[in-house]
């Protein structure tokens, strides 16, 4: 729960900041070019941001917290990939959005007799869902999503992958529904290049139970926190 109050703080805080270093930036980097008779006229390469694009994707590397198994296992495996996002947009504040995400890293694994400390896991997720265009400027905005689809999760412990998992105590190797609810933290560039940082909470629903693997008592509901940081681009075809 520390865990949790924490991390919105300080998402609050970054996106605050993002926001203030944006408006601050442009303001202070706006060039001048001269006019026929002398005289300066500032150049402003926000002057067309309209947010009144139909399409717009972003890419962007990613990192992801998991438990690669259940309790008692203690360890969690810091996770690093990309994360491809695309939207489309149906009116001024509304879109429909769709990610892929796949990350790779090694996690802590369970007191075993096969001598396997470390291994390599890997997640792959893909959702869709709605998005809402919050607060907004030239200078940046705040976007929410709430996504909604699956996730494969693979842990890479050899030939004997499907057996290993037991005694490591990790998830089978599976696929499960999975969550993204979360946002982006824009910052303009120019009309069509954008910053982008994605904070989100990610949802997914993996079991130990080998012949039911997302119901019954061997499912496990977990929570975790991810963010991207990468570019967007908005494509120039308006609604």
């Amino acid at each position: 729960m520390r865990f949790q109050v924490n991390s919105s703080s300080c998402l609050v805080a970054l996106a605050a900041l993002v926001l203030c270093a944006g408006t601050c930036a442009q303001a202070q980097a706006a060039p001048a070019q001269s006019t026929g008779n002398g005289a300066y006229m500032p150049i402003d390469p926000l002057a067309n941001v309209r947010y009144d694009n139909r399409f717009d994707v972003s890419l962007g590397a990613a990192y992801g917290h998991q438990k690669a198994g259940p309790p008692p296992l203690e360890e969690g495996s810091n996770l690093g990939g990309l994360d491809l996002t695309a939207s489309w947009w149906f009116s001024r504040r509304w879109g429909l959005e769709g990610t892929g995400r796949a990350y790779l890293g090694s996690s802590g694994a369970g007191i075993n007799d096969l001598g396997i400390k470390g291994p390599f896991v890997s997640q792959y997720m893909f959702a869709a869902g709605p998005e809402w265009l919050g607060p907004h400027n030239k200078h940046g905005a705040l976007l929410v999503h709430a996504l909604m689809g699956g996730a494969r999760f693979d842990s890479h412990l050899g030939q004997n992958s499907a057996q290993n998992v037991q005694y490591v105590s990790f998830f089978n190797n599976q696929i499960g529904p999975a969550a993204i609810i979360g946002g982006h933290i824009d910052l303009n560039r120019s009309a069509r290049w954008v910053f982008r940082v994605t904070p989100d909470a990610l949802y997914t629903r993996y079991s130990t139970n080998y012949r039911t693997p997302t119901t019954g008592t061997g499912a496990h509901n977990n929570w975790n926190f991810g963010i991207s940081v990468g570019a967007e681009y908005r494509f120039k075809k308006k609604r």
